[in-house]
């Protein structure tokens, strides 16, 4: 697909911390990114239309609105919410790419009943056992793809396979890598170190075709030793939650170290130029939008916390893998590059 294709992205406009106050102008920032761009909106009409500009705005011609009566709370259990919300802004919203009305869904919901729902609506992928939710995080090339970060709690050597297989892909098809460098997180690069999961994972990688490279250690990841970093879901969210909480911590010390005197006030001021620089190339806000990959369909999870710009570039990231076809990618690509192994 080009960029000059014409393109369609539901959103659930309900899901999140703050719902349709942060949906609503993500999707019209989008809009003007993106001229071929359409988007649907899901959720209560009458609070969705409230939102809305003036209807002289003329991007309010490619966002339209469906409405959907429920909305999945962000504690309520998975289970609970594919059995009870079947009208839900969530539920609707991936419907609509499984009718082929919409190419891709964002949402900004509950992480485990989008997963569950997801998966129900879109089927995962031939050859694929569980889905795997990726994500961009800064390195000091750029940035490293690392998955899974939350939807496997427990995995087999099996499917960290899989996920390094589309993994691959992704870092193929979203960055232009020829040949992408895989590398296992571990808690050493030694090949005696490791559990037993990940040192079967390490023989499946090593006896496939993908470039794996080895193992990676925690403080590689943002390194520029590896394109896509591979783990179970336990261990992906636990690094990237407590990187989250490092950054947020140095934040903090140097705002109230800055703060501390006179001096270091103006310091500050004469460092304020690196210090802005600093802060928009490490900005979470860049790198919100995690895609739910192995299933037949495109569905990307957004923070639930997120603003209009974190949400707008979830909306982007989903925009990007409709036009690299990735699950197709995926599906075309799967049998030529999965390791040999029987998933559980």
């Amino acid at each position: 697909m080009t960029e000059s294709t014409r393109m369609t992205i539901a959103l659930d406009a309900m899901g999140g911390d703050h719902g349709p106050s942060v949906v609503v102008p993500a999707a019209l920032s989008a809009l003007t990114r993106h001229p071929n761009l359409e988007l649907v909106l899901v959720g209560d009409e009458a609070v969705l239309r409230g939102e809305l500009p003036a209807a002289t705005d003329s991007r309010l011609k490619r966002l339209h609105i469906q409405h959907a009566s429920q909305t999945v709370g962000m504690d309520e259990p998975p289970a609970q919410a594919l059995r009870l919300k079947k009208d839900s802004s969530m539920r609707v919203a991936l419907n609509l790419v499984r009718s082929d009305e919409a190419q891709a869904c964002v949402s900004a919901g509950n992480t485990g009943a989008l997963m569950a729902t997801a998966r129900y609506v879109l089927k995962t992928l031939p050859g694929i056992d569980r889905p795997a939710i990726i994500t961009a995080i800064p390195a000091l090339q750029g940035h490293t793809h690392m998955l899974d970060i939350g939807a496997n709690v427990d995995c087999t050597a099996e499917h960290l396979a899989q996920f390094a297989t589309m993994g691959s892909i992704v870092a193929s098809a979203v960055d232009n890598i020829d040949n992408p460098r895989i590398g296992l997180l571990n808690v050493g690069a030694e090949q005696i170190k490791g559990n037993d999961q990940v040192k079967q994972a390490a023989r499946l990688l090593s006896a496939g075709d993908l470039n794996y490279i080895g193992y990676v250690e925690g403080d590689q990841i943002y390194g520029d030793r590896a394109d896509v970093v591979v783990c179970d879901g336990f261990v992906g969210n636990v690094s990237l939650k407590t990187s989250e909480g490092v950054a947020r911590m140095i934040s903090h010390y140097l705002r109230e170290e800055f703060r501390r005197t006179v001096l270091n006030r103006l310091i500050g001021l004469i460092a304020l130029p690196v210090l802005n620089t600093l802060r928009r190339r490490i900005d979470p806000r860049r790198y919100n939008g995690a895609s739910l990959l192995g299933l037949q369909g495109i569905a990307i999870k957004s923070h639930g916390s997120a603003d209009a710009v974190s949400f707008g570039n979830a909306i982007d990231i989903a925009v990007l893998e409709v036009r690299k076809d990735v699950p197709n990618r995926i599906d075309r690509h799967i049998e030529e590059h999965l390791p040999q192994g029987n998933p559980a």
